[in-house]
Formats: C-alpha cells, structure tokens, sequence
C-alpha cells in the first residue's frame, strides 16, 4: 500500500515537479496484426475445412470430390488482474498530481501487458506454443515439419522457415518460398507476401532494402525488385535481434491467420475501506490469441 510515511518528496513543496511515467505511449499494435473478435465461451474453438481438388475434363459421368477436415484451434482468454491500494492521507494531502494519477496507470500497465502478448506469435513462432490456445497440428507456426490431413505430399510447399540473416538477396528467397505455399491438398494457394516484419535492430536494413530504387549494394546502381512492394513493421516488442518475418496481411487478417479473442477488454472499479478509509483501484481484463493457419507468415530464425 502507498503511504505517505514512504512517499515524503510528493509532500515537500520544494520540488517544482516530480517525473512519474512521462513518456509517450507506444501505439496499439493488436488490430494492426489480428482479426479481432468478442469471445464468448470459457474456451472458443474454430476448426477448418480443406479446399476441394483440382476439376477434372467431364468425360460422361459427374466426379464428386472429397473435402478433409482441417486442423482444430481451442482458445482460452485468460485472466489478467492487479490493484493499487492509497492511504486517504496521502491522497489529500500529495502533491504534483502524482499520487493521484496512480490508478490511472493501472490501464497504462494493462496496455503494456496487452502489446507484450500480442506479439507472442511471432516471439514464440519457432517453437509449439500453449500459453492462450491448443492447434491440433502440434507444430510451431513457422517450421519446416507442417502436415496435411488430406495425405497429399509434403515434400514442396510447406515448409515457413528459414534461417538466412535479412538480406535483398535472402528476402527475395524468402518471397519465392512464399508465393509456393500448397494448401491442405497441395495446391498452389496464390499467397502474395506483403509486408516485412522486423525488431528495433533490423529496421535500418529493412528500410534500405525495401525503400532505395537501386539495389543497395549494387555500384552500378541495378533496379531494386523489393522497392515498393513491402511495408516494413517495426515491433519494439520483437524481442530477438536477428529474427524477421515476411507475411501476407490479407490472410494474417482474413479469420485463418491470427486470431485475437477478448473476453473482457478491461474493466475498472474503486472502493473505499469502510475502517480505514484508504482507496483500492482495481483492473481486471481477459483475453488470448492463436495462429490458425500458418500459411500467412515465413519466419527467418537467424542465429
């Protein structure tokens, strides 16, 4: 609990001003990456259907065709709580607005967590992941092990992983791997890469590649295939320094990539102890995420 016998500086008029949280809030990068939705289970679940096949020539009877079952996803918001209790005195009698401010950053902390979380896809994108969610597939998002239901090969077409540090070269590899993602029956799914995800550290790169004209490290200054077709990302929330991703934002948005499920957005409350009269704020929020289908990333894992 805060108490004005540990808070002596927001009680001495001497100090002009005290800092507390001065900095510009970060923007909101969840609808930016997800198809948000309202949940309204304990545990929401989404399953999906194959394509059908190839048409064959009609040659005097119909053909009917097969659809297989796809993989299943079960979500589960989970519950994200915290509260700050104020001694009255302390309330009445700081200065600076400080103290009083102090349940106000409640939602600034709940909004930090909220970005943090976002970003586990692609943080936790190498590896199986069941923080919010369970995916029948039991693969990372972005691995060079992805299965069908459908018995249709493998061998071309589903693999989302590299390990090559960003590079034109190395993008323009990852771009070809891309556009030749096969769907469940191994059929060419027309993916168009749209946008490079990058950390803090490769933003630099990122934009030499994607914005000069000439290719960068050309002398002879030799048109540039990637200027203009990619909008950079920069997630300060990308933990790795190396790591990067290239994605299609139609299908990372289209209800089969990744999926946002809020529960209870945020909820606040206050009440005064009837005994001791100090305040309690309190924030409650709850919420989880998945991939659903891993056809609209290729992620570089660079050691």
């Amino acid at each position: 609990m805060l108490k004005s016998t540990d808070f002596a500086d927001l009680l001495d008029p001497r100090f002009r001003r005290i800092f507390d949280e001065e900095y510009a809030q970060v923007p909101d990068r969840v609808g930016d990456f997800y198809n948000v939705m309202s949940a309204s289970l304990q545990t929401e679940r989404l399953s999906s259907v194959g394509t059908t096949g190839a048409i064959p020539q009609l040659s005097g009877a119909l053909t009917y065709d097969d659809v297989f079952q796809g993989y299943d996803v079960a979500i589960t918001p989970l519950e994200f709580a915290s509260g700050i209790q104020i001694e009255k005195k302390l309330f009445d009698d700081g200065l600076f607005n400080v103290i009083d401010q102090k349940p106000r950053a409640l939602a600034g902390s709940l909004f930090r967590l909220r970005q943090s979380h976002a970003v586990r896809p692609f943080t936790n994108a190498f590896s199986v992941d069941s923080f919010f969610y369970s995916h029948s597939e039991s693969v990372a998002m972005c691995s060079n092990s992805h299965t069908t239901t459908s018995n249709a090969s493998t061998a071309s077409g589903f693999d989302n992983l590299v390990t090559t540090a960003l590079t034109a070269t190395s993008l323009a590899a990852a771009r070809t791997q891309m556009v030749q993602f096969r769907g469940d029956r191994a059929e060419i799914i027309g993916i168009m890469p749209d946008t490079l995800l990058v950390p803090v550290d490769l933003y630099e790169t990122a934009f030499e590649i994607v914005g000069s004209q000439g290719k960068p490290t050309d002398a002879t200054n030799a048109a540039n295939v990637h200027f203009g077709q990619y909008k950079v990302e920069e997630w300060i929330y990308l933990a790795d320094t190396n790591d990067w991703f290239l994605m299609d934002s139609r299908a990372m948005k289209n209800g089969r990539g990744l999926i946002w499920m809020d529960r209870d957005k945020g909820s606040f409350a206050f009440v005064e102890d009837f005994e001791t009269f100090n305040g309690k704020w309190r924030v409650y929020s709850r919420w989880g995420n998945a991939f659903v289908d891993w056809r609209f990333v290729l992620g570089a894992q660079v050691s």
